[in-house]
């Protein structure tokens, strides 16, 4: 009987929140049309939008069908509010990410801001808690949830925000498709997704496969990517195992100096390669225990590894060397490094639903556990640069790190969401972080590296929600958050010792852990049955932030992390969606006003306000680089007849500062604003075949969207290595440029009706 009244219960919440008609609760997250918020990184019954204090931004799979971006980080970029990318790792699949001006980067030492979870597994990775946003394939994705501020529920690098991605299941995705595409700079993609059920038991498998030429010299790519899912669901309990591999490798091209942008497809240096293998297994679960008890929990097992080979300019050429005294006559260092990573982790998590003194209230309580073990070595070789700036190596690869490093997390949290009234919720919710992190050296030679450090904080959060009407919602919050540093960033934090990332480990001083105080208020509301808005104004406060700063030659990202006291973020955010008939326009501005408040010290030898020394003084309001402070979205949907649609995105951003460039005074000044537009178009031609095709960059402009400063050092005849004895450079502003105009043509066959589109 109780289970027959819990399944009931169940039933007539989904429906009341306008989730799906008999899905279980705890997983409509993973439906195309979301209607409730995912306030917990685990399995639960979720908070309904007009009770969460926070400006949420929900994206469902039909909108990334629709477009088919290269990977999540172009469809935000194209779609989300406060959202940019960067390109400095110069290759498609390896954008940098900023949200509210904080980063989720596949860039070692990059400081992480953003905590990003698939099927509420962290997959920040456990070695630099880099984000790599080519593991998963799109068409795995059911639903996209940015959840802004410093929620401290969602854990560790929750500075500015938490980014949920829900995978597909049978159940929710029954039917199956192939594709195939090809087009500019030799792309070619393939890729498929099937998914059914049979009685109480679903699976869903999804993979593609892709090779692209790259646009500029050097930077091709190959991708192999693959998820499964499968599932087992009653009237009171759900159960998830799903699998993640993926095989890439993917070429970058540095950072161009600014002199060098008339031949934009050109390489600094090269080569510049990563390859990523994944190997990812993740069981979910819910069960229901009472009419008002649901427990959830996770456990997952994640192996990843990463083999890098990076050329470099050696900084050190003509100089003698420290243990024979004779002068460096190789003008280039191969330097190679791998990861070896295995992560892995639990949670568990009670949803209780009650009535105390006739108001409705739930409360959730949950605790995790995240383990990670890594090996990472290096090795470099001497090099000279060939014509082409190739690094052509001379001699075998000398080690010259082999550490391993252990992570471990543990987090306990609560959130209770209490209705005073029928127009009026109030959020109270807190997480206690424990982080420990040690770091062994395995060669025997640097016993300095040994070390531990650990960092703890508990972090509250409370809002309110005022709910006039059902076609109104206003609300403000206060979150704290914590970051703990990275071991990339405790072993080089010494500004006499500048590291070359990734490599070289040191001995360094220790570093502070960071903290976010996020205020934030706004309002969304519906006017009519065609048009929603939202608007949201928000500030972040963080104290000892943690900065890269770069002193190193060229491109290279040399230099050292430190404590650079309080930084602040605050903005606003405007969005509106209107539908008139067949068309649909989504319309976004955000304002990122990112800058430091505390006084420090910077050495950037590079920048040409820097004294004697290469040292900057950096001073409060000053900008921080790498964050345009205006950015407007349009994205434009039109069905037409006869099975066609056509679509297009505008994004405008405005200028930022080059890293380095933190004190706002170097004479190169800002790298200029763009504005891109791309268009993607659809046709069924008949009940199961579609044939797509996308154009990026339509107006072909020239762009940049990174930029770093650094030495020039290839100022010889046809930009080649200049000096004959000693390096002299010139100082310059690097930057990333966008990719040209880009067009694509594919075919799709859905061979089973019901498939959702």
């Amino acid at each position: 009987m109780a289970r027959r009244s819990a399944a009931r219960w169940a039933l007539a919440w989904t429906f009341a929140t306008g989730a799906a008609f008999g899905q279980n609760p705890a997983e409509v997250f993973g439906l195309p049309s979301v209607t409730v918020i995912g306030t917990t990184p685990l399995p639960g019954l979720g908070t309904p939008a007009r009770d969460v204090p926070a400006n949420v931004q929900l994206f469902g799979s039909r909108d990334i069908g629709r477009q088919r971006p290269l990977d999540l980080t172009e469809f935000l970029d194209r779609n989300a509010n406060s959202i940019g990318t960067g390109s400095g790792q110069g290759n498609p699949y390896q954008r940098d990410l900023a949200f509210r001006g904080f980063a989720a980067s596949p860039l070692l030492g990059t400081p992480q801001g953003i905590s990003v979870f698939q099927d509420g597994v962290r997959i920040n990775e456990a070695f630099g808690d880099v984000v790599n946003w080519d593991l998963l394939p799109p068409a795995a994705i059911s639903s996209v949830q940015l959840i802004p501020g410093s929620n401290p529920v969602f854990g560790l690098n929750t500075l500015g925000g938490a980014l949920a991605l829900y995978t597909k299941s049978g159940a929710q995705y029954p039917g199956g498709s192939l594709e195939v595409s090809g087009g500019s700079f030799g792309r070619k993609e393939a890729g498929f997704q099937y998914g059914g059920a049979r009685d109480r038991l679903d699976y869903f498998l999804a993979g593609d496969l892709a090779s692209d030429g790259g646009w500029a010299d050097q930077n091709p790519s190959r991708v192999k990517r693959l998820f499964g899912k499968a599932g087992y669901r009653d009237d009171i309990s759900d159960v998830d195992l799903s699998i993640t591999l993926a095989d890439n490798t993917l070429h970058g091209t540095q950072t161009l100096p600014q002199s060098w942008l008339d031949t934009p497809r050109q390489a600094y240096t090269f080569p510049d390669i990563n390859e990523n293998r994944l190997a990812f297994v993740a069981a979910k679960g819910s069960r229901f225990l009472s009419d008002a008890a649901l427990l959830g929990g996770n456990l997952y097992y994640r192996r990843y590894r990463n083999n890098n080979v990076s050329s470099n300019v050696n900084g050190d050429f003509g100089l003698p060397d420290p243990q024979t005294g004779v002068p460096q006559d190789n003008e280039a260092t191969n330097d190679r490094s791998s990861i070896d990573q295995r992560s892995w982790g639990l949670g568990l998590q009670l949803t209780l639903q009650g009535a105390p003194a006739g108001r409705k209230n739930q409360f959730v309580a949950g605790a995790s556990g995240d383990s990670g073990d890594t090996g990472f070595t290096q090795a470099s070789q001497a090099a000279q640069f060939g014509a082409g700036r190739e690094a052509i190596g001379s001699g075998d690869f000398v080690p010259v790190t082999d550490v391993v490093t252990r992570n471990r997390y543990l987090g306990l949290y609560f959130v209770d969401t209490l209705s005073l009234d029928d127009a009026w919720t109030l959020t109270l919710a807190g997480r206690y972080n424990r982080a420990r992190i040690e770091l062994g050296d395995r060669s025997g030679q640097d016993p300095g590296l040994d070390s531990s450090e650990s960092f703890s904080r508990f972090n509250p959060a409370v809002g309110v929600n005022f709910n006039p009407s059902p076609a109104l919602t206003t609300y403000a919050s206060y979150s704290e958050g914590m970051r703990a540093p990275s071991p990339i960033e405790l072993t080089c934090a010494d500004a006499g010792a500048p590291c070359k990332l990734p490599n070289v480990f040191l001995s360094d001083p220790p570093l502070r852990k960071v903290v976010s105080r996020t205020i934030e208020a706004g309002a969304r509301g519906r006017y009519g049955a065609d048009t929603t808005w939202s608007a949201a104004a928000y500030r972040t406060d963080l104290d000892d932030d943690i900065q890269f700063i770069t002193t190193g030659q060229g491109a290279v990202s040399s230099g050292f992390f430190q404590n650079v006291g309080k930084t602040r973020r605050d903005g606003v955010e405007l969005a509106a969606s209107v539908r008139l008939q067949d068309l649909t326009l989504n319309l976004r501005y955000s304002h990122t006003g990112a800058s430091f408040r505390s006084t420090f010290l910077a050495a950037s030898p590079n920048n040409s306000s820097a004294d004697a020394n290469g040292a900057i003084v950096v001073h409060p309001g000053d900008r921080i680089p790498g964050i345009p402070a205006d950015s407007f979205k349009l994205r434009a949907d039109l069905d037409l007849p006869a099975g066609w649609s056509v679509g297009a995105s505008f994004v405008v951003a405005s200028s930022q500062y080059a890293h380095g460039d933190e004190n706002n005074r170097d004479r190169s000044g800002r790298v200029p604003g763009y504005a891109v537009v791309d268009v993607d178009a659809r046709w069924r031609i008949a009940r199961d075949w579609e044939i797509f095709a996308t154009i990026s960059n339509l107006f072909d402009r020239h762009y940049e969207n990174f930029a770093i400063l650094g030495a020039n050092v290839f100022n010889g005849p046809d930009r080649t290595f200049g000096p004959a004895l000693g390096l002299d450079p010139v100082a310059e502003q690097f930057r990333a440029v966008g990719a040209p105009r880009g067009a694509w043509v594919g075919v799709r066959y859905a061979f089973a009706l019901g498939e959702k589109r």
